[in-house]
Formats: structure tokens, C-alpha cells, sequence
């Protein structure tokens, strides 16, 4: 009798996504630093990815959420999924801002650049000073509601998207019987779209080089040497989140944050050479769901992750505020450390969905410290770049394991399953149709 050893083709190395990224990323640093003219002329093809991606964010969101809400019978789990979500994310987010101050204050990356904030061009930070008004908790509540049902899929807001997706998953399940043709129909679309992605999923290397060229063409690697100090703190700090905190959360939850990182590579570099979470975000939830996490709590955690779990630019706001500080010889009390965490806790929520989030809450932040010059921002505007991808690197992540823990704490999780990809995160890697 003979026997099989294996069904499956074993795959050219060169045939495998997550090296052509790699070499897409690398060529990208190559060609912007010795061309940079190059660089810059390749910057639709990381821009036109990004809309790609974009384009198919609302679809899946819509189709996974209400296609999970509808399948639970008991309507008053949904709520309770969406507070167990809210908690995670608030206690997990705040130790992001600790940890920033943590390390800013152990560390001192700003001590020493005796920066006169009076040599700083005030223009350079006007505009994102002037949008501060933008942020804050009651504005951020009615920006959630869209203008019409139709306007949410125009604009592409994440949370606009997840309102409606939620009315709508409630909405069917409550037609009984009669919404279960609804429910088919919606299931048959998701797997359109998720076909499509996999499709657009394949140009990725092209985004990732024309993202990467473009970034190292326009800012420089030289113009990470004078606050590289910064960069590289901050880079540890979020590495030491996603290894320590991140790591223990993820061994309370039964599985190693090591081969969850394995298993996700694929999207961690595409994130990498586009600087956007959200090109990840359809193939995030359909891996989430192949690691044992039920469609309906990956639909409800993961996108809203996205605006209250963000914990790189949590990171990235304490550290870079102290940073400033130091830099401009600025003292701060204990006191007004206390109201730095407090006010970022509640500016990191209520700034999600504006653009630039990072700097306008930043300076949100020091407008709220009126000790610290605002003008210092221009200090970050030429390293911000090399900066967001660390913090979409470690949001995505962050989100990631959130999903894992709220479907454990729902009692939900196929453990068995995720101990079965998470033995063989290389082999379980490929993006697959649902």
C-alpha cells in the first residue's frame, strides 16, 4: 500500500506573498534613496492599493456583521460582546499611554536637543493647532451617525459603517424566518468580496513599493539622524508593549503572541510598506475567523478596535508629548503628567476617524498644557512618516488579540482550532475564500 506524505504542492519561495512584500519593501528604500525622483513618480501605485483595499472595507464590514448578528438568537449578547469590547479596549489603551510616559520619563529621548521653540516655524503646526476643535467626545458621538444610510458606504467611516451593519444585523434577525433568504444572499456576497480581495491582494507588493520608494524619496533616511533617538525609543517601546503586555494577555487567552505575529506576517508587511492599517483590515477578519473566533465578535471587535483600541498611537502620543518637553527644556509637575494621560484618554477616542489623527490629537494635547510651545510639533513633521507605520504595526496586532480574548471571554473561542493554526502558523498563512 502506498502512502501519501503530503496533498499539498510545496510552493517556489519567490511564489509566496509575504517575500514579494519583503522585496517590495526593500527594492522601495533602494530606489527612493538613489532615485529619489523614481520614488516619487511611483507613489500612485502605493496610493492606488490603499483605495483598492478601501473600496472593499464597508462591503465586508456590512456583510460580516450583519450575517453574524443574525445568526444569534439571543439579541442581548450583542450588547453584552460590545461592553466587554469597550472595557478591553480602555484598560489596554491606557496602559499604552502609561507605558509611553513610562519610558519617555526613564529614558529622556528629548534631553539635550535645547530646542528654542522660538527658531521653529509656527505655520508648520498651524494647521493642525487650528483643527483641534475637531476633537472632543460629543462631536466624536454625532460624527458616528452618518447623513443618510447610503452616505456611510460613500464616505467609508469605519464606525459610520459599523452603525448601520449593526442596525441592520438587528433588523433581520428580528424578521425570524422570514430574514433567513436575506441572510443567504448576504453570505453568498461576502464570499464575492472576499474573492476580490484575495484578487487585489496580490498586487500588494506594488503597493508596498511604490508606498516605501515614495516615503524614503520624499522625507530621507537622512532626516531621521538628529531625532533618531525618538525613532528607535519608540519603535522599542512598542515592541516591548506587543512582547510584554501584549504577550501575557495573549498566553492568558491560550495561545503565543510569537506565532500569532507568524500568522498574521503576510499583513504586518503590507501595513509596513503602505503605512495604513486599514489595507488590512478585510484579510484581518477572515484570518481572525480561520483561528477559531466566531464571525459575529470578529465583526463587532476588529473594525471597532480601529477607533478605541489604538494602541500604537496611544504610544506614540504620551512618549512624543515628553519628548517635546524635554526638548524644549519644558518642566512638567505631577500633577500635569496626571492631566497628560487623562486628557489623551479621552482625546485618543474622540479624535478617531479624523485625518491625521495622530498629530491632531498631539495637538490637542499640548494645547491642552499651555507650558509646552505647540510649536514644537514641527520638530516631528519630518519623522511622523517613519513613525505611523510602527503605530498601524502595532494597532493592527493589538486589535488582533483583542478579538481573540473577547471571543475566549465569551466562551466561543474553537480552541482547538486555534491551537491547530497556531502549531502551524507558516502553513496556515494563506489568505483563502471563506
Amino acid at each position: 500500500m502506498t502512502t501519501s506524505l503530503s496533498t499539498t504542492p510545496h510552493k517556489p519561495w519567490y511564489s509566496i506573498l509575504y517575500v514579494q512584500v519583503l522585496i517590495a519593501i526593500l527594492s522601495g528604500i533602494l530606489i527612493g534613496h538613489f532615485s529619489p525622483k523614481t520614488g516619487l513618480a511611483l507613489k500612485p501605485l502605493g496610493d492606488a492599493f490603499v483605495a483598492l483595499i478601501r473600496m472593499t472595507i464597508a462591503p465586508v464590514i456590512f456583510c460580516v456583521v450583519v450575517q453574524g448578528i443574525a445568526s444569534i438568537t439571543d439579541l442581548k449578547k450583542v450588547g453584552r460582546i460590545g461592553i466587554k469590547a469597550l472595557l478591553y479596549f480602555e484598560v489596554v489603551s491606557t496602559l499604552a499611554l502609561i507605558v509611553g510616559i513610562l519610558v519617555a520619563g526613564f529614558f529622556h529621548p528629548g534631553a539635550g536637543l535645547n530646542i528654542n521653540p522660538l527658531s521653529l516655524d509656527p505655520k508648520t503646526a498651524a494647521g493642525y493647532a487650528s483643527r483641534v476643535k475637531e476633537i472632543g467626545i460629543i462631536a466624536f458621538l454625532l460624527a458616528i451617525i452618518p447623513r443618510t444610510f447610503v452616505d456611510a458606504f460613500s464616505t467609508g467611516d469605519v464606525l459610520q459603517v459599523l452603525l448601520v451593519s449593526v442596525l441592520s444585523g438587528f433588523a433581520v434577525s428580528l424578521l425570524g424566518a422570514r430574514g433567513d433568504s436575506l441572510t443567504r444572499g448576504i453570505v453568498i456576497l461576502s464570499k464575492v468580496i472576499f474573492d476580490i480581495i484575495r484578487i487585489i491582494v496580490r498586487a500588494a507588493p506594488l503597493g508596498a513599493l511604490g508606498g516605501m520608494a515614495f516615503t524614503v524619496a520624499s522625507y530621507g533616511v537622512a532626516s531621521l539622524s538628529n531625532l533618531l533617538k525618538l525613532v528607535g525609543t519608540f519603535y522599542a517601546t512598542s515592541l516591548i508593549f506587543i512582547i510584554i503586555i501584549l504577550g501575557a494577555i495573549a498566553r492568558f487567552a491560550g495561545f503565543s503572541i510569537f506565532r500569532f505575529i507568524a500568522y498574521i506576517k503576510d499583513e504586518l508587511l503590507i501595513v509596513l510598506g503602505t503605512s495604513s492599517s486599514e489595507t488590512v483590515l478585510p484579510d484581518m477578519m477572515q484570518k481572525l475567523e480561520r483561528l477559531g473566533a466566531p464571525r459575529a465578535i470578529v465583526g463587532l471587535v476588529f473594525p471597532t478596535g480601529y477607533s478605541f483600541n489604538t494602541d500604537g498611537t496611544n504610544i506614540y502620543l504620551t512618549l512624543a508629548t515628553l519628548f517635546l518637553a524635554q526638548a524644549t527644556n519644558t518642566q512638567l509637575d505631577f500633577r500635569q503628567m496626571v492631566g497628560i494621560l487623562l486628557f489623551a484618554m479621552i482625546a485618543s477616542k474622540g479624535a478617531s476617524g479624523v485625518t491625521g489623527t495622530g498629530f491632531v490629537t498631539l495637538a490637542a494635547i499640548l494645547a491642552s498644557i499651555p507650558s509646552i510651545p505647540i510649536q514644537s510639533l514641527a520638530l516631528l513633521v519630518g519623522i511622523d512618516k517613519f513613525m505611523s507605520e510602527c503605530r498601524a504595526l502595532t494597532n493592527v496586532i493589538g486589535n488582533g488579540v483583542a478579538t481573540i480574548v473577547v471571543s475566549r471571554w465569551e466562551k466561543e473561542l474553537d480552541r482547538a482550532k486555534l491551537r491547530e493554526v497556531m502549531a502551524h502558523p507558516l502553513e496556515n498563512g494563506e489568505t483563502k475564500s471563506p
